[in-house]
């Protein structure tokens, strides 16, 4: 089986349009197969971003797995400065194409989890890619440690059902935690450095 976090050219492409209304601002989305949520903006992802007090944001963003390009794009959008990566090519295609399609300037660009990421940064923001595995989403949350700056804060979205609690609880060991949102069995978590 193919996962969104893998690169299969074997899928065929159908790109497709969708819009999204994020803290009353409209966005236009290309999504297609083989990229999270194609069919439009998922609950978890919105419910991310509809949790961000936008004004208290400063400094400069990684959208972690940004996929076909939600969250980096509505934090550029928001005078955010935004990098944006995944490992996913036709997703880095989209969200080059989103960035344009919704006029913000941002720095896409592939990389295996933080492997071609080079800077140091305020947020990293992500609905990670739970599917991976929990050997390979701790790498994800903890190794985020290394890519932000000494008060920096990563926020991420994750559903109860897929181990809210306990990851919250887990990443207490490397992080001072707060939970900013819970709604419908999703946790918005964020974890700044201590």
């Amino acid at each position: 089986m193919s996962h969104y976090f893998m690169n299969d050219d074997s899928i065929a492409s159908e790109e497709k349009v969708t819009k999204a209304m994020i803290q009353g601002q409209l966005f236009t989305f290309w999504t297609d197969y083989n990229v999270f949520s194609k069919n439009g903006l998922d609950f978890g992802t919105r419910t991310l971003l509809e949790s961000i007090d936008i004004n208290s944001l400063k400094g400069k963003v990684l959208d972690f797995g940004c996929g076909y390009g939600p969250i980096g794009i509505f934090l550029a959008k928001n005078n955010l400065e935004v990098d944006m990566i995944d490992v996913n090519l036709r997703a880095l295609n989209l969200a080059k194409k989103n960035a344009s399609v919704n006029g913000v300037n941002v720095s896409i660009f592939e990389s295996d989890i933080y492997s071609n990421v080079t800077e140091k940064y305020d947020y990293i923001i992500t609905n990670p890619p739970i599917r991976v595995g929990k050997k390979i989403l701790y790498e994800i949350l903890i190794g985020a440690k290394a890519h932000l700056k000494k008060d920096g804060t990563l926020i991420f979205v994750i559903n109860k059902d897929q181990g809210a609690k306990s990851v919250a609880r887990d990443m207490e060991e490397f992080y001072q935690v707060d939970i900013l949102e819970k709604n419908k069995g999703f946790y918005v978590i964020a974890c700044k450095i201590r």
